[in-house]
């Protein structure tokens, strides 16, 4: 389970992280959920999960569409659109220089600790 923190970063970079998996391949709300966990997110609620991918689709990034399942009832695939591939690489551009500025602070509390 998340703490309260992990939870707050979780709702920063959920829309980065679903760009990226599915940047490399179309999947369903239960396979991201399960790509997530496995990357070491933990489980993330379908109540967080599945607005980040409305939001996403709204914005033009992600496109769905429905495809029977040979185990159970039809299932919403979201594939990246044209923008949300550039969308994805830019994002993540940006996350590593972020994340590199985060790290070079964070390594001071390290250093006098």
């Amino acid at each position: 389970m998340f703490d309260s923190m992990r939870k707050q970063w979780l709702h920063g970079f959920l829309d980065l992280s679903l760009l990226c998996l599915l940047a490399e391949r179309r999947d369903y709300g239960l396979g991201l959920g399960q790509r997530l966990a496995e990357a070491g997110f933990g489980d993330i609620p379908g109540g967080t999960l599945y607005p980040s991918l409305l939001r996403l689709e709204k914005q033009g990034l992600v496109q769905t569409d429905w495809e029977t399942s040979t185990v159970g009832p039809r299932r919403k695939y979201f594939d990246l659109t044209p923008d949300g591939r550039a969308a994805a690489a830019a994002r993540a551009a940006e996350w590593r220089e972020f994340r590199a500025a985060v790290d070079r602070v964070a390594a001071l509390a390290e250093e006098t600790a």
